[in-house]
Parts: structure tokens; C-alpha cells; sequence
């Protein structure tokens, strides 16, 4: 048997615990609706999928799989946050979390297609419902994530060897190597400096003994902190809103978690509501117009700022107590999506689009106009939520669902300018940017179209691959989530898809 050195073991065992450490913090994982607090829906980097794989064949359907979970009105499941490497006491996991309407929670390894845990029967307690006010969990799941921007470096791995268990015995968060598993990801890219004035996300630390969570609001109002690895909770929930609110948007960032009430269901106001996981103190903003819009319901900035659309207001919110800061006003259109936050040139803006079909783009410090879209989007079409990328020539780009087609816009100064629009799609949903490649989900409806997921180029919209007849069904809610070279969707009939490359067992 070999022997090796004290120093060479030390040091092989240091490196091996960075490399662990840092796919579990979630360096590139996609962490709550959008990706990102910003909302941006862009995953930065992929090993997997880029424009030339997507030129090539062998993209696909991996797998379909039935969740247990009741449907109510319109309300199915939620897009899943990913959790890409995960070791625990288990072994070796790529897990999906799910939100089921019928207040479950649902834990899948998403490289097997197999069930981990579920919480609860998929059967909520609540009577009755309406399509505006369903009842059950509303609201998609989150794992805790960071304001600060995501890195631009970080590469998705996905497992690449069936799982097998290297480790010792289960303590959330604590890893003891018995054996080194044959493929790992690459290193952490390098922390780029922080910009003037702006909080730079804290490089994770290799002996860190913290557990990792993820967070649902179920129909009660009770908020759930829960382990990644099998679904139980270590803590009582909290009592965040009053039972039989419309819950959406939850976010978990820098220790509080915030949530959007829409729909004046149960009487409860239409709002922002935020609570300290340590305190927990509950803060709350009242909506200044009708509702809180978008599917997405807010963002947030890299310091903790929070926007929301509300009427033909954009309103900045401070982080933690909801207190209105600015607002900017659209004139007599009511915005109807959800904002994005992003930065260029070392600023911060604020984009959402108006029910006229433009698209507004303020500066999210002085929430003054910075720029304003011609008509994209049907009038009157609730376009739900935008998405946004930049590209390695640093041109910024945001995605509009319009209607029929998705519309790619380019902000050059103080001017949105057309890039390209895709061609025809059933309803499309919000897209989301996968290392250069826009996966564009077609809705479909219930009067007979079928959903369909397009691939497209980013810098065209020209299309490099679709799902042909691979989704039997239509979607209601939700959208897309994609990591590990994989994207998901689901589907009203509650069926969950995986699309990606075959991966080698």
C-alpha cells in the first residue's frame, strides 16, 4: 500500500475541500425565481451548454417524472432552485426543490430522476380557491442567496458518476472525505475587485460548518426553513403573513426573507413583506397601486435595495425595514412586469416594462429615466417579467416576452434600441440566457396548443433547437430554471421535464 507524507496529505486535503466547499455554496447555481435577487434569469456560465454544443446534435428530453401534488385552479408547480454538488451523509447529490400548490415541498436528484423527500401530502388544507386566489403554496421556493451581482466565471459540473457516498457521518453542512469522488468542479474563479461603494459577495470559507437551507411560504403563512438534504426542518416556522395570502416572489438574501402579497386574497393587503430570521421582526410595504405586478414581484440590488412595480410606479424600498426611498412614475400606463436590477458602467439600473408595451429603464440611485423602449409588446399584455444579459462585447441586452415572439432590445447610453425578435411562440414566458443561448419557453393553453422550449441564439434570435413534441401539456405558471447543462420546466398536468445532454453513468 502506498504511503503518502503529512504535508502532501494536508495539502491534497486543503485543495479538495475548497474545490467541495465552493460547489456547495452555489457559486452558479440558480437559487430563487430568476436566478438571482436581480432577477436577471441568466445563468453566466455552463460546462455544458453554449451556442456551439446547441449547433450540434444530442440536446434532449432526459427525463419526465410525475410529482405527487394536487393542482389548484391554475397552480401547479413552481421552477425548481438547483443545488448542483451537494455531498452529505447520503453521498454524492444534484438536487432540484420544488414548490407543489398542494403545500409540499419536493427534494428530486436531478441527475437520477429520483425522488429525495417530499414535505407533506401534495394536498393543502385550504378550502376552495379562484383562479386569482388559489389557495396552497403560491409562491416559488429559494435557497438563501446573496444581493451582491453572481460571478461571472463560475461553471456549472452536474455529477458526473453515479452516486456513492464518500463521506462520514450526517452532520448538516460538515464534510469528512473518505473517498475522493473521480470528477470534481473546477477551482473558484478569482474574486474580481469590488467596485466603489458596492458590497462584493464574501468567498466561501472551507471549514464553514453551516447548514444549508431552502425556504418555502406555505398557504397559512407560515415560512419553512428547511435542510437540502432531507427536508426536515430544525426550527419551528415563522408566522411571516397572515393565512390566505397570495404569496409570491419569496427571496432569501443577507438574513431576511422577503415575499410579495398579490390579489387581495383573504383580505390581506397587496404588499412587500420582509422578516429577520433572527429576530424575527416583520416589516411591510403597502402597494401604492392595485397590486404588486410581475411574476417575479421585485429585485434587488447588490446593496440590499429592493424595487417593485406597483401601479404606474417603480418604487425603491430600503433593505430590511420596506421603507419607501423614490419612486418613479411611467406617466398614465400602469406597469405590468416585474423589475430586473443590473449594472453597466459601474451603475445600477432598474428596468420593467408598461402595459402601452415599452419598456422603462431608470437609475436605480436617483430613480430618474434613463431610457424608454418604443411599443415591444402587445398593449395591454401582462408581460410578467423581462430578462437580462450582458454579452463578452459588453452590450446589454433585455428579453421581453411580447406577446407572440420574444424581443431582444440592446441598451446603448440613454437608447433601447431593437436587436432581434424570434420568430412566432404560443404565449411565450419569461426566457432565460444559459451561457449565450436564450431558452425560450412557449406556453401553450388549453385549447389544444402544447408548450414548447426553444433554444436560440442570443446575439440573432435565430433558432438552434426546439422540443418538437416532447411536453404534452400546457403551463399555467412558473417558468424555466436551468444549471448543470440542464433546463426544467413543468407543465399544468404536474409533470416536471429535464432537457440537456445525456450524462455518462
Amino acid at each position: 500500500m502506498p504511503r503518502f507524507s503529512r504535508p502532501f496529505l494536508k495539502a491534497s486535503c486543503a485543495v479538495l475541500a475548497l474545490t467541495v466547499v465552493h460547489a456547495q455554496r452555489g457559486s452558479n447555481d440558480w437559487m430563487t425565481i430568476g436566478n438571482d435577487v436581480q432577477r436577471s434569469f441568466w445563468l453566466r456560465a455552463d460546462g455544458k451548454i453554449s451556442e456551439q454544443t446547441m449547433r450540434k446534435t444530442g440536446f434532449e428530453l432526459l427525463w419526465k417524472m410525475k410529482l405527487k401534488n394536487t393542482t389548484r385552479q391554475q397552480q401547479a408547480l413552481t421552477p425548481p432552485a438547483l443545488l448542483d454538488f451537494y455531498i452529505s451523509y447520503r453521498g454524492f447529490r444534484t438536487l432540484g426543490f420544488f414548490g407543489g400548490s398542494g403545500d409540499t415541498t419536493i427534494g428530486v436528484d436531478t441527475d437520477l430522476n429520483r425522488l429525495e423527500w417530499q414535505n407533506g401530502a401534495g394536498t393543502s388544507m385550504a378550502k376552495g380557491g379562484t383562479a386569482s386566489c388559489p389557495g396552497g403554496m403560491t409562491s416559488s421556493i429559494t435557497r438563501p442567496a446573496q444581493s451582491p451581482y453572481p460571478p461571472s466565471g463560475a461553471r456549472g459540473t452536474g455529477r458526473g458518476n453515479p452516486a456513492k457516498s464518500g463521506v462520514g457521518e450526517p452532520f448538516e453542512g460538515a464534510i469528512t472525505l473518505k473517498q475522493a469522488p473521480t470528477q470534481r468542479p473546477g477551482p473558484p474563479p478569482p474574486v474580481a475587485a469590488a467596485k466603489p461603494g458596492r458590497r462584493q459577495a464574501a468567498p466561501a470559507n472551507p471549514f464553514s460548518r453551516t447548514p444549508l437551507y431552502v425556504n418555502a411560504v406555505t398557504g397559512d403563512g407560515l415560512l419553512h426553513q428547511m435542510y437540502v438534504s432531507n427536508g426536515e426542518e430544525p426550527k419551528l416556522p415563522l408566522q411571516f403573513l397572515p393565512s390566505g395570502a397570495r404569496a409570491a416572489g419569496l427571496t432569501v438574501f443577507d438574513g431576511t426573507a422577503y415575499v410579495a402579497t398579490v390579489n387581495g386574497c383573504n383580505g390581506v393587503e397587496n404588499g412587500l413583506w420582509a422578516i429577520n430570521l433572527e429576530t424575527q421582526k416583520v416589516s411591510h410595504w403597502k402597494a401604492t397601486g392595485k397590486n404588486v405586478e410581475g411574476t417575479t414581484a421585485f429585485a434587488a440590488g447588490p446593496e440590499g435595495e429592493v424595487y417593485a412595480a406597483s401601479g404606474n410606479q417603480l418604487v425603491a424600498l430600503a433593505e430590511g425595514t420596506l421603507e419607501q426611498r423614490a419612486a418613479y412614475a411611467a406617466g398614465a400606463s400602469d406597469f405590468v412586469s416585474s423589475p430586473i436590477v443590473f449594472d453597466m458602467d459601474g451603475k445600477n439600473f432598474v428596468a420593467a416594462s408598461t402595459a402601452d408595451g415599452r419598456v422603462h429603464v431608470v437609475d436605480g440611485a436617483t430613480m430618474t429615466a434613463v431610457a424608454t423602449s418604443d411599443a415591444v409588446a402587445k398593449p395591454g399584455y401582462a408581460v410578467g417579467a423581462l430578462a437580462s444579459w450582458e454579452d463578452e462585447n459588453k452590450v446589454r441586452w433585455i428579453l421581453v416576452p411580447a406577446g407572440s415572439a420574444v424581443v431582444a432590445l440592446k441598451l446603448t447610453g440613454s437608447s433601447l434600441q431593437p436587436g432581434w425578435t424570434s420568430g412566432p411562440m404560443v404565449s411565450p414566458l419569461t426566457p432565460s440566457i444559459v451561457n449565450g443561448v436564450v431558452f425560450a419557453l412557449a406556453a401553450g393553453n388549453a385549447r389544444g396548443a402544447k408548450a414548447k422550449l426553444y433554444a436560440l441564439d442570443a446575439a440573432t434570435g435565430k433558432e438552434l433547437w426546439n422540443s418538437g413534441a416532447a411536453i404534452t401539456s400546457y403551463i399555467t405558471t412558473g417558468g424555466l430554471s436551468a444549471g448543470g447543462g440542464r433546463v426544467y420546466l413543468s407543465t399544468f398536468d404536474g409533470n416536471q421535464y429535464a432537457f440537456g445532454f445525456p450524462m455518462e453513468h
